[in-house]
C-alpha cells in the first residue's frame, strides 16, 4: 500500500520517523509549565557543523523529518536576525543531505514565514488555546502565547501556501468550551485555505523543572475530546495524538488501552517518533515496534508517512518537490518499512 493512500483507509494510523534539531534552548517568554527553555543568553546555539555530524549519521537510519524546533529570541532583539539564520542554515543543510525539515519555532514574521517556505515542505505552531485568560496565568509572561498572533500565524500560512500543524494543549487552566472555540477557529481557517494537515490535541504532562501543576485535564477525557474535534474540524484535517503522553499511566494493560481508546475516537497519527521529545523531556517516545506491539493486535496498521501530505506536494518549491519525490519513490517500494 501506497502511503499516500493512508488517510483514505480508516484502519492506518501513520507516524513520521523524526529527529529533533534544537538551534537553542534560550527563550524571551517564560511559560509556567515548560519544561523546555533555558536563560536568553545561557543556551549555546547548535552549530552547523555540529548539525552535520548529527545528521549524517541519521542517513542510514530511516529518519525523514528533521524537526527544527527553537526557543524564542524576542523579535526585538538584535540576535534576532542571527538567530533566524541558524534556523533557516539547518534547514537548507537538512535538505541538502536529503531530509526534509519541518520547523516550529514560535511566532515569526510574514517574511520569515515566507523566506523559511523555501526550505521545509511543512511548518507549525501550537495555538494551545485562545482563551486570553491564560494571559492572566500561565502565560502572564509569555508575550508571543497572545491568541491573536497565534492565530495570525495560521492565516499567514494558509496565505502563503505552507502545509501546516496546529494544535490544542488541554489543562493549563482553560475550560471546556474554550476547547471547541478553539477547534472551531482552527476549521475556519482551514475552510479558508485548506492548508492544515494535522491538529494536534496533547494533554498536559507535569515535568521535572516546571512550576505549574494541575491535574485538571485526565487522560480519560481525551477520546471524549477526539470525538468532538472530530465533529468541528474537516475530515481533510488529520486528528494527532502524542503516544508517549497518553501511553503512560498505569501498567501495561491500562496504557494500552488509553491510546486504543484515542484511535477509536478519531485520531488516525502519532506525530514525530524521535529519540527524544525536547518539550516533555521525561516522556520518552516509545518506539515504533513497541507501538506496533500495542495497536496492530487490534486491527490498526501503523504506516510510516512524510511531514508532508502527498496532496501539498504540488505547493513546495521544485527543489523541495524533487527531494520529496526520492521519499515518495521509497514509500511505493517499502511501503511497510519498519524504519525504527
Amino acid at each position: 500500500m501506497n502511503v499516500s493512500d493512508c488517510q483514505s483507509d480508516s484502519q492506518i494510523i501513520t507516524y513520521s520517523p523524526a529527529y529533533t534539531l534544537v538551534p537553542t534552548y534560550e527563550c524571551f517568554n517564560r511559560c509556567s509549565y515548560c519544561n523546555f527553555r533555558a536563560e536568553p543568553g545561557s543556551s549555546p546555539w547548535l552549530s552547523l557543523e555540529d548539525a552535520e555530524n548529527q545528521l549524517r549519521l541519521l542517513q542510514s537510519q530511516g529518519v525523514c523529518e528533521i524537526l527544527i524546533l527553537s526557543g524564542e529570541v524576542h523579535p526585538r532583539s538584535s540576535r534576532r536576525k542571527a538567530w533566524f539564520q541558524r534556523i533557516y542554515d539547518l534547514c537548507d543543510l537538512a535538505l541538502s543531505l536529503g531530509f526534509l525539515p519541518h520547523t516550529n519555532v514560535g511566532p515569526l514574521s510574514w517574511e520569515e514565514m515566507a523566506r523559511l517556505k523555501q526550505v521545509n515542505v511543512s511548518m507549525g505552531l501550537m495555538l494551545e488555546q485562545l482563551t486570553p485568560e491564560l494571559l492572566k496565568t500561565v502565560h502572564c509572561y509569555a508575550p508571543s502565547k497572545i491568541p491573536e498572533v497565534r492565530l495570525q500565524q495560521l492565516q499567514w500560512a494558509g496565505e502563503l501556501g505552507i502545509p501546516f500543524t496546529t494544535g490544542l494543549l488541554f489543562g493549563i487552566g482553560e475550560t471546556e468550551q474554550d476547547w471547541w472555540e478553539s477547534l472551531n477557529a482552527i476549521a475556519q481557517i482551514h475552510g479558508e485555505y485548506g492548508h492544515i494537515q494535522e491538529v494536534i490535541l496533547q494533554p498536559y504532562s507535569e515535568g521535572t523543572t516546571e512550576i505549574f501543576h494541575s491535574q485538571s485535564f485526565g487522560i480519560n477525557q481525551l477520546p471524549k475530546v477526539i470525538r468532538k474535534a472530530r465533529q468541528i474540524l474537516p475530515l481533510d484535517i488529520t486528528i494527532q495524538i502524542p503516544p508517549n503522553l497518553v501511553d503512560t499511566v498505569g501498567e501495561l494493560p491500562q496504557r494500552s488501552s488509553a491510546l486504543l481508546a484515542c484511535l477509536e475516537a478519531g485520531a488516525r497519527d502519532l506525530g514525530g517518533i524521535s529519540p527524544k521529545d525536547e518539550v516533555n523531556p521525561d516522556y520518552p517516545h516509545p518506539h515504533s515496534y513497541r507501538l506496533r506491539d500495542v495497536i496492530e493486535p487490534a486491527g490498526w496498521t501503523l504506516v510510516p508517512r512524510l511531514p508532508v501530505y502527498p496532496k501539498y506536494d504540488s505547493w513546495l518549491p521544485a527543489r523541495l518537490q524533487r527531494v520529496v519525490e526520492r521519499w515518495r519513490i521509497k514509500e511505493i517500494a517499502n511501503p511497510h518499512q519498519r524504519r525504527h
